[in-house]
Order: C-alpha cells, then structure tokens, then sequence
C-alpha cells in the first residue's frame, strides 16, 4: 500500500480553505493533511484543525523567519506540499530550498493584476471595484521569493455585476476558491504520486 502524501496548511486567519481542503482529504486514498501551520493563536483555523483531529503549532515571526524549527518540524512530519490558504507572510528562503515547486498559494484576483506585497483580503476587492473591473476571479500559484510572483498554476473568474459590492465580489470569489482550491491540490498530488 503507497502511502499517502502529507500535506501542511499554514493560515492566518478563520481558515475557511483549511477547511474546504481539510474534508477533502479527510478519508482521501492518496493524501492527508497532516499539519496546520499559524502565526495568529487565536486564529479560528487552530479549532477547524482540532476538529479534524490535526495537530496545529503556532510561531511568531523570529520562529518563522529567524531559525530552522518550522523547516524542522516540516521535515520531521515528512511533509510532502505545503499549502498557503489565507497565510501573509513571504516564505524565507529556508522553506523555498527545502521544498522546491512543493509550496502553493491562492489569490483573490487574476495575477499578475492586483498582487504583490499588501495587497491581500478586502484590498484586492477594493482595488478590483475602484477601477470599475467587470470581471475578477482567483489565482492559485507556486511561492517563491516575491509576493504572488510564481508560476501560475490555476485561474478561474467571475463577473462583475454593476451592483456588485466588496461583500458579493468576495463571496464570488470565495465560492471559487473552495470549489477549485482542493482540486488543484488533488491534481498536484496525483503528480507527485506518479514522478
């Protein structure tokens, strides 16, 4: 019996892609998630990874950026991809050559528009209506050493409606992302799996 490939989520936040991604791989034949990764202790996520029974560590930025523990703790737990569902933080160095093309992120918008460092969240929406855009959507990339900066690997869009508010373009967007984003994982573990 192969096993399964591991995958880690860092979040910072409620974690609602942790949680889509999280019950799609609960059971899965060829992949788990194995760790939740968080700068944020009191961040919803930590309880959505409880809930499935998944171990969480929380670090602080001298941690994360400063020492070799997180690329440690990853390397202990044998993990294979690692998955950035609503994480801020550009990823050091030590991680990027730990796990080449092995670290993905989601954006909420159509790279290589409204990306790059502070743009996250309600920015990017806000960005997206404030140049009356008629169509917006989701990007789903490999991290490297800039902000929503590497390869492509994935988009979908949406319209935008003249009525459209910040809260219905985020909700499009939202929808999007839990459809596409443990898809898009799923795909990059059969890859694994078969080199």
């Amino acid at each position: 019996m192969p096993l399964k490939k591991r995958i880690a989520i860092f979040a910072s936040g409620s974690g609602s892609n942790a949680q889509k991604i999280m019950e799609h791989f609960n059971k899965h034949p060829d992949a788990e998630v194995a760790l939740i990764l968080c700068n944020n202790p009191s961040a919803y996520v930590i309880q959505r990874a409880d809930n499935f029974e998944i171990p969480s560590h929380v670090f602080d930025k001298y941690e994360f950026t400063k020492t070799d523990t997180i690329l440690k703790l990853l390397k202990s737990m044998e993990i294979d991809l690692i998955v950035l569902a609503g994480f801020l933080w550009l990823i050091p160095e030590n991680l990027l050559k730990a796990f080449p093309n092995q670290i993905i992120n989601i954006h909420p918008a159509l790279l290589p528009k409204y990306g790059g460092k502070g743009m996250y969240g309600d920015r990017v929406h806000q960005a997206v209506l404030d140049n009356k855009e008629t169509e917006s959507g989701i990007t789903i990339h490999f991290v490297n050493e800039n902000f929503d900066d590497g390869e492509i690997i994935h988009q979908s869009r949406y319209r935008i409606d003249k009525n459209d508010d910040i809260e219905m373009i985020k909700f499009k967007g939202q929808q999007l992302e839990h459809l596409h984003y443990p898809k898009v994982v799923e795909n990059l573990v059969k890859k694994m799996k078969s080199l």
